[in-house]
């Protein structure tokens, strides 16, 4: 249902969230708005570090714990945090209701911890707005056609705020976070590094999914796929923040737009592994039936009809990529599993590469005259990203930033 009066959806993370004196500034925020008369509807995630704490919790009591039962329990740090904003907007004298994944009706696929949205239902939240309440909701959070709990995975309260202003035609959605955009760089590791006035959906995916923690990736695919109008701002200081648009020609100026990395990274090798027609298949469909996801690939020349297969899966996945894969190793008779997880992923990103040539040529000249070895590579149109040893990620960060002059120029 179109609404006839500007909607604007929120979106506040973790650190937004912290403490009870946060809540109550994003309350007052939130209240400002509404002054403004704006329609707001609001999606926080769970309190800073309570899914962290949620998980050991989970983890003290089994080494693998069920995952219906482990989406059930991190569910519950988000519906802490909407209780509490509704009740401070109350105190503010805004009225307010808070509404879970269930009762808002945001309906996903049954795969829990990494749950994808089917659809939204969202009529609650129509009527709460048409009678001038204030919806907080619950983000990271669904429910599958069975009614049991799901999750969306790490980020998910972005994917849930885009999804919902999808769902109401909203006129943007304003993503808060700790930081008031999105940089050329971690400005923690490069100090030079600039926040971007704008940047386009393709890119915002690549940083997004190579390691910048400023948004889900998969909140980014949903974005581009409905045109969802992204600001990215910080919760704690006024500012503009970063528009996530779509690509227009002036984004063509500068070959890269910004440098990522990614230590959530492990690699696993299937060693000996016979080179047969079929045989990438045989691996790698048992590794997406566990819903694993796989980033990087790399197939060694066969020797004496053997050959190595290597793959890059996040720290997170690594236990259940070892089991499947010495499953596999067993059927297809490869020698062993190995696994390196001291690794990290560099990335240099930017819509402007498909009209520079040399950009890789420069990034593998800067990893080399440090003495940097590069495991594997992969390539997109607008992206480069290399595997390198952890201990060496701050340094490949800043030596990349300086090369390619990103603290100079800033669309």
């Amino acid at each position: 249902m179109v609404l006839s009066m500007s909607l604007v959806v929120q979106k506040y993370g973790g650190t937004s969230v912290g403490t009870v004196d946060r809540i109550k500034d994003i309350a007052g925020r939130i209240a400002a708005v509404t002054r403004d008369n704006h329609r707001i509807v609001v999606v926080v995630s769970a309190m800073n570090h309570e899914t962290d704490r949620l998980m050991m919790l989970a983890h003290e009591i089994s080494a693998q714990p069920d995952a219906r039962e482990l989406d059930l329990l991190l569910s519950s740090g988000e519906r802490t945090t909407i209780a509490l904003v509704a009740m401070m907007l109350k105190e503010l004298g805004v009225k307010a209701q808070s509404f879970t994944g269930r009762q808002v009706g945001i309906f996903t696929n049954s795969a829990h911890t990494k749950a994808r949205i089917e659809r939204v239902v969202a009529d609650r939240i129509t009527a709460a707005l048409e009678h001038k309440f204030v919806p907080i909701v619950a983000g990271f959070q669904g429910i599958n056609e069975q009614s049991d709990v799901t999750t969306l995975g790490r980020g998910g309260s972005d994917l849930t705020a885009i999804a919902l202003a999808a769902s109401l035609h909203a006129d943007r959605c304003e993503i808060y976070t700790d930081v008031d955009g999105v940089y050329t760089a971690d400005p923690r590791i490069v100090p030079t590094a600039k926040r971007l006035d704008c940047i386009s959906y393709e890119e915002m995916l690549e940083m997004a999914s190579l390691g910048a923690k400023v948004l889900q990736d998969r909140a980014v695919v949903f974005a581009a796929n409905h045109q969802v109008r992204i600001v990215v701002k910080s919760s704690f200081a006024n500012g503009s923040g970063t528009k996530v648009i779509k690509e227009h020609k002036g984004m063509e100026r500068n070959a890269v737009s910004g440098v990522t990395y990614d230590r959530n990274q492990a690699k696993v090798t299937l060693v000996g592994v016979p080179d047969t027609p079929g045989i990438a298949a045989r691996i790698f469909d048992p590794v997406a039936q566990a819903n694993i996801i796989v980033d990087m690939i790399i197939q060694n020349i066969g020797q004496d009809a053997m050959t190595d297969v290597s793959f890059t899966v996040t720290k997170d996945d690594v236990s259940r990529a070892i089991e499947v894969m010495n499953c596999v190793a067993q059927e297809i008779h490869a020698k062993r599993v190995e696994v390196t997880r001291d690794i990290a992923k560099v990335s240099l990103v930017g819509v402007g590469m498909r009209a520079h040539s040399g950009v890789a040529a420069k990034m593998f000249v800067v990893m080399a005259n440090e003495g940097i070895n590069i495991m594997m590579i992969s390539t997109s149109e607008i992206k480069i990203s290399c595997v390198i040893e952890e201990k060496y990620v701050e340094t490949a960060v800043e030596l990349l930033h300086r090369e390619f002059e990103l603290d100079k120029a800033v669309r």
